[in-house]
């Protein structure tokens, strides 16, 4: 835009939320006062947050968020959705754990024998319960979905409305409803079931064969079974908070002191001298209490490990399984200590990356929240990417002197390291990097390019309705909406020829090669084959590649790899892949990272990318 002039903006919004800054409705700005590329803040209604906003462009800077920023450099017309603010959990069940999300997404580790871990799928949970083989979760409307054994019918559930809470027992679920009643289903054997009659209850909790449940004025009520006295509650008052576990039952006091009632074989109730605790739970023959500074006590049975938890810091909530203890940090992070048969205490590998990017010998990671981490070579800078946010993709040059791309919400470029073109980009919708040069897709379908150009791989300004780009070493291939491959820069091994393609669906760039992928699965390739990159002629059933510096990567349909240098043959359960210099990296479905090739610099060390939240 030149010269002076009007630009509108025009935000609506869906059910459940607001836009309270700047509003709703048109809104029409002066230029030069309003600049192209400026930002209005968004603020959502309290208690809930933006989600996958929609429009004709200035999407804002991060989507997912309850403040945000819209690019209004034009006429735009936007609409917010919303999702009410969710604060992250774990839940450990009888030999598996759930995690939820702050985006409201679940994940789970551990026995799956009646598919208890089938949880992938799950979107807009605000609480999560584990049972012994079931797995309950609370959406934001009030409804449940439950997956897992369901002999005794404690995953019938489909039907409840209205709840605010739930809580899952051995064979049972229980659920709070917001008028303060009580529904249950599932084993009734011993009347754990039998709550039709409470009435102005606040929390629940479901334990090995009883029910407990709060009251407002702080005393407790419970039925089911009682052969160690766990139901004997009616005399406490001042309870907060409550919890179930095999046959005993706990209460928190609003003092920090812990009451407990039911079977003390393995010390489970020996809680009287404990204080400043803000959360109790019971495990089967354990319990666990989470003080006001963070740190963890607990008692009871600890054949396996799970009352280990004295070393534990910053912790935020804690949770107790069969015979495990799970703690989540105020960073985010999940901790786990005790029986391990079943992976349930695999919760370091819970990393929540959606997609990697390896360089020359540095690997780049995108949280599905929109942060990047990174390790490896950082002498040029390019694994100085703390700081970045609302990041839809990540881009890495595979070549000494390396570089960092990180594709924004609002369509402009993040860079770390030696390549610094991108300031002024806009508009755009994919990135990629060379050796010294990087290439942007805009929205409609043209492309830039920035940096050296001694071979010609930044003469894409002729280009138009290409809908993927990949930069090599010293070339630039696209692909257009018809199938067909451009390409310029340096050809001398013959990997600019791709004029013959047809039915392309993408390409990737390595030094002196372009592959690329066909509708059909298959896979095509030009160029320098010193070291077999070009060997994909019997690939079939591919739906990504990836090109590194001599050799190249291809995921299969069914989750596994076929590498043309290394052996990826064990990897399974892998959505993305890339390829580096001299190494492969590759995303599972659970945002765990797995990598094989050179770690000279570190770049194959993901230990640390453990944010959940």
């Amino acid at each position: 835009m030149a010269g002076c002039g009007f630009v509108t903006l025009s935000i609506n919004s869906t059910e459940g939320g607001s836009v309270t800054s700047p509003g709703e409705g048109t809104f029409t700005y002066f230029y030069p006062q309003c600049c192209p590329g400026d930002q209005l803040v968004a603020e959502a209604e309290e208690g809930y947050r933006f989600v996958e906003w929609t429009g004709d462009g200035g999407l804002p800077d991060n989507a997912d968020a309850a403040t945000t920023y819209i690019i209004i450099g034009r006429d735009v017309s936007i609409t917010a959705n919303f999702v009410h603010e969710c604060s992250p959990m774990v839940s450990a069940g009888g030999l598996h754990t759930v995690g939820l999300k702050d985006n409201r997404r679940v994940f789970a580790v551990g026995d799956n024998s009646h598919g208890q871990c089938d949880v992938g799928g799950w979107t807009d949970i605000t609480q999560v319960a584990g049972g012994w083989l079931h797995t309950v979760g609370l959406k934001s409307d009030g409804t449940l979905i439950a997956v897992g054994d369901n002999a005794a019918g404690q995953c019938k559930v489909g039907n409840w409305m209205d709840i605010t809470q739930v809580a899952a027992g051995t064979h049972h679920t229980v659920g709070v409803k917001s008028n303060g009643t009580v529904v249950a289903a599932g084993d009734d054997s011993y009347g754990q079931c039998n709550v039709g009659n409470w009435m102005g209850i606040t929390q629940v909790a479901a334990g090995g064969g009883h029910t407990v449940a709060l009251k407002p004025d702080g005393t407790v009520v419970a039925v089911g079974n009682n052969d160690d006295g766990q139901c004997d509650v009616s005399s406490w008052t001042g309870i907060t908070r409550i919890a179930a576990g095999g046959s005993h039952t706990l209460g928190l006091k609003s003092n920090g002191t812990v009451v407990a009632v039911g079977n003390n074989d393995y010390g489970q109730c020996n809680v009287s001298n404990w204080t400043d605790i803000t959360q109790v739970v019971a495990g089967w023959y354990h319990t666990a209490g989470l003080k006001s500074k963070g740190t963890v006590v607990a008692v009871g049975d600890s054949e396996f490990g799970q009352c280990n938890v004295g070393n534990w810091r910053n912790i935020v909530q804690v949770t107790a399984g069969l015979y495990h203890t799970a703690g989540l940090e105020s960073s985010g992070t999940v901790v786990a200590a005790g029986y391990n048969y079943y992976g349930q205490c695999d919760v370091c590998g819970w990393m929540n990356i959606a997609q990697v990017a390896a360089g020359w010998g540095h690997t780049v990671g995108l949280r599905d929240y929109r942060n990047v981490v990174a390790v490896g070579n950082n002498e040029f800078g390019q694994c100085d990417v703390g700081g970045w946010a609302n990041i839809t993709q990540v881009a890495t040059s595979m070549y000494y002197g390396s570089s960092t791309l990180g594709l924004k919400a609002n369509g402009s470029v993040a860079h770390a390291g030696c390549l610094g073109y991108v300031a002024g980009w806009r508009d755009i919708v994919q990135v990629d990097a060379g050796d010294e040069h990087v290439v942007g897709l805009k929205s409609d379908g043209t492309v830039v390019a920035a940096g050296d150009n001694s071979d010609g791989q930044c003469d894409v300004g002729g280009w138009t309705d290409i809908t993927q780009v990949a930069a090599g070493f010293r070339h630039t291939a696209g692909v257009k909406s018809d199938g067909a491959v451009v390409a310029v820069g340096d050809n001398s091994h013959g990997q600019c020829d791709v004029g013959g393609w047809t039915d392309i669906t993408q390409v990737a760039g390595g030094w002196l090669h372009t592959v690329g992928l066909k509708a059909d699965g298959t896979a095509v390739a030009v160029g320098y084959n010193g070291c077999g990159p070009c060997n994909v002629g019997n690939w079939t059933g591919i739906i990504q590649i990836a090109a590194g510096f001599e050799h190249t990567v291809g995921l299969k349909d069914d989750g596994t790899v076929v590498d043309t240098r290394f052996n990826v043959g064990s990897w399974t359960n892998i959505v993305q892949v890339s390829a580096g210099y001299a190494h492969t990296v590759g995303v599972k479905d659970d945002g765990t990272v797995v990598a094989v090739g050179s770690n000279a610099y570190g770049q194959c060390d993901f230990g640390t990318w453990m944010l959940i939240s």
